[in-house]
C-alpha cells in the first residue's frame, strides 16, 4: 500500500468513527410516521448514517393500518447479508417483524454479525396502536425464546410489557415487577446483559421506567403533551435510544436523552394527515439551519 492509499485508509476510519453507520430492521410505513421512514429520519436527526431492511410493507395513514403484507424471508436475508458485506454495522434497532419466519432470520443475523448486544435495541412491535396485529403468535413466541437473549435493550409499552411477560401491567409497582420479570426470563435464557425501558406514553403519566442490565433502577418524569402527533413515538424513542447508546451514552443519559428528543419532535410537530400525525422528527436540523 503506497503513503497516499494508507492515508486515506486513515482518513475513510476516522469518518466512519465520526459517522457511525446504524441499522433499522422494520416494517414500511408509507404516511413516514413510524416504521423504518420514521427511524431514518431519528438517525438523520442524530447525525448517524441509517440504512434498513425492510421486514413488511403495510398499507397505512395518520388514521391506522388497514393492511400488512410481509417480506418473503428470504429477501430479508439476503437484504441484510449484503449489507453486512458492504458496511460495518455499529447498532441495529428491530422494530414490526410481522412473521416467525422473519424473527428466525433476524436471529441469524445477530448471531453471526458480530454486532454487540449492547448496541442492539429491540422495539417489541405486536400490534398497532389502532388494533392490527403485526406479529405472529407463533413469531412472538420465537422474539421470546431466541431473539431477546441476543439484544442489549429492549423498549416495550405497558401492554407489551404484559404480553412479553404474561402479567397485567397497571400502575408504577406493576410496571416496575414486570421488568424484572421480564429480565429474569431473559437471564434464565442466557443474557444477563439486557437492559429494560418501559415506556409510558400509554399511561396516564408518561413516565418511563429503566432498569438496566447492572440491577439499577430509576423512573423518568414525563408530562402530556397536548397534540395529535403521536403516531410512531415508540419506534422514535427506541431509534433515539440506539443513536445515544452509540454515540457513546450510559444507560440513563440514554434513556434521558432520547426521551427528551421524542418530547421536542412531539412538540414541534405540524399537522399531517386527518389521525394521529408524525413527530416532526428532524426539528432539531431546521433549528440549526435558523429556519422555521
Amino acid at each position: 500500500m503506497t503513503r497516499s492509499e494508507m492515508e486515506m485508509a486513515a482518513k475513510e476510519d476516522a469518518l466512519r468513527e465520526a459517522r457511525p453507520v446504524v441499522l433499522t430492521v422494520a416494517g414500511f410505513d408509507p404516511s413516514s410516521g413510524a416504521g423504518m421512514t420514521a427511524d431514518l429520519k431519528v438517525f438523520a436527526a442524530h447525525r448517524v448514517y441509517g440504512v434498513s431492511a425492510v421486514t413488511a410493507l403495510t398499507v397505512q395513514s395518520t388514521q391506522g393500518v388497514r393492511r400488512v403484507e410481509p417480506v418473503d424471508a428470504g429477501l430479508l436475508r439476503e437484504t441484510l447479508a449484503c449489507l453486512a458485506e458492504d458496511v460495518v454495522v455499529a447498532g441495529v434497532k428491530i422494530g414490526m417483524l410481522a412473521t416467525r419466519a422473519n424473527v428466525g432470520v433476524v436471529t441469524e443475523f445477530l448471531r453471526t454479525t458480530g454486532v454487540p448486544p449492547g448496541r442492539v435495541v429491540l422495539d417489541p412491535v405486536v400490534r398497532s396502536s389502532s388494533g392490527k396485529a403485526l406479529l405472529e403468535e407463533d413469531g412472538l413466541k420465537a422474539m421470546q425464546q431466541e431473539l431477546l437473549p441476543l439484544v442489549g435493550w429492549v423498549t416495550p409499552n405497558l401492554s407489551e410489557l404484559g404480553v412479553l411477560t404474561g402479567m397485567e401491567v397497571a400502575g408504577q409497582e406493576a410496571v416496575r415487577d414486570g421488568a424484572r420479570r421480564l429480565a429474569e426470563l431473559v437471564r434464565e435464557l442466557g443474557n444477563p446483559e439486557l437492559n429494560v425501558v418501559v415506556t409510558g406514553g400509554d399511561a396516564e403519566r408518561p413516565d418511563d421506567f429503566l432498569r438496566t442490565a447492572e440491577g439499577e433502577e430509576q423512573w423518568f418524569a414525563g408530562e402530556r403533551v397536548e397534540t395529535r402527533a403521536t403516531h410512531g413515538t415508540g419506534c422514535s424513542f427506541s431509534s433515539a435510544l440506539l443513536c445515544r447508546v452509540v454515540m457513546g451514552d450510559g444507560a440513563a443519559a440514554a434513556v434521558a436523552a432520547a426521551k427528551q428528543y421524542v418530547r421536542e419532535a412531539m412538540e414541534a410537530a405540524y399537522p399531517v394527515g386527518k389521525g394521529k400525525g408524525p413527530l416532526h422528527h428532524l426539528y432539531g436540523l431546521e433549528r440549526d439551519a435558523g429556519t422555521n
